[in-house]
């Protein structure tokens, strides 16, 4: 069984809103509302738990399809938000899919595909776009040292779906070492785990800036095409 797990406790100081970004209006509805109906229409999704700030445990969100959706208090970094909400899944869930509440334009192909790559990935996967700039390293100075060769890299993308208990396991282990876990793959990597990488879309995309907002409409406004 599969259920999502949405960690939405940021306040998105980068954003630069008196709102975080998660529950802005986008179109008729809030970022939060566009990301979870994705997830929770998905038909091998059987429901949701969602991490909010303390503050914010009380903002509206909509059911999908009578699936169950749990909020949860999340904690103080994204990590400490997933793990709490690991430990809130039921027991017959078997693997666990971890989204970033900013990204509602994830789209349903890429979502099957994830789901479809547990037969070749039982380790675990995540959705990931192969970069296609040129990639430069800088100093403090903002000044170039080298231009690094981009074949073979990715950028991480989400969902990052793993097995529930190896990723709480991973997890736990990780923070109690005081590792920098930027994602959950990284805290599979970090239990010597390779995850699996699944080419996903450049439209699902993070809001992180206001500029954001009005791209997202638009691949929202046109996903159908």
């Amino acid at each position: 069984m599969i259920w999502a797990l949405v960690p939405a406790a940021g306040v998105g100081r980068r954003f630069g809103s008196t709102l975080p970004k998660q529950f802005l209006p986008l179109g008729e509805s809030s970022v939060l509302q566009h990301t979870m109906d994705t997830l929770l229409s998905h038909p091998q999704v059987a429901g949701a738990v969602v991490c909010l700030h303390p503050d914010w445990m009380d903002f509206p969100l909509k059911p999908i399809a009578g699936k169950p959706l749990v909020r949860i208090a999340g904690g103080q970094e994204r990590a400490d938000s997933v793990l709490a909400g690991l430990h809130a899944l039921p027991s017959a869930c078997d693997w666990v899919m971890v989204h970033d509440a900013a990204r509602p334009c994830l789209p349903a192909e890429d979502l099957q595909k994830l789901i479809n790559a547990r037969k070749n990935f039982p380790q675990g996967a995540l959705l990931a776009a192969p970069v296609r700039d040129t990639m430069k390293r800088g100093d403090a100075d903002y000044k170039v040292t080298t231009t690094v060769e981009r074949a073979r890299l990715w950028h991480a993308l989400t969902p990052q779906l793993f097995p529930k208990m190896a990723l709480t396991e991973a997890l736990t282990t990780a923070l109690q070492s005081g590792l920098c876990i930027t994602d959950e793959s990284s805290a599979m990597e970090a239990a010597g785990v390779r995850p699996g990488l699944v080419p996903g879309s450049h439209r699902n995309i993070k809001i992180t800036h206001a500029e954001d907002l009005a791209l997202a409409a638009f691949y929202l406004e046109h996903a159908s095409c």
